[in-house]
């Protein structure tokens, strides 16, 4: 992350960095995973999100990135977020199969 400070460029910015292509890999393997580990990989993915937000976060506070860095990055990641919570939800909610009609009523 060239836009932040040498400083933090080699502990947050590295971090970062590693945690959004972790977030990239589990998202893939949760694609193309089966029903019963996609759930958990989800769930990896979600916990990657939230410690991307933190850190970006300590970014900011550290005033490491500007305002403008900070809500472009928070708001993707909380769009991001959205979409996982929304991919897992529709995994665990079993779907509804329509009653068996018989003969004529």
């Amino acid at each position: 992350m060239p836009h932040i400070p040498r400083t933090a460029r080699y502990t947050l910015g590295i971090r970062i960095e590693n945690k959004f292509l972790d977030l990239l890999e589990s998202s893939y393997t949760s694609y193309f995973s089966g029903k019963d580990k996609k759930l958990v990989l989800l769930s990896e993915c979600i916990f990657t999100a939230d410690i991307l937000k933190f850190l970006v976060t300590t970014c900011w506070e550290g005033k490491f990135i500007s305002n403008r860095q900070y809500e472009s990055m928070s708001t993707k990641l909380d769009e991001i977020g959205k979409m996982l919570y929304g991919w897992k939800k529709s995994l665990e909610i079993p779907t509804k199969t329509p009653p068996i009609k018989r003969g004529k009523e």
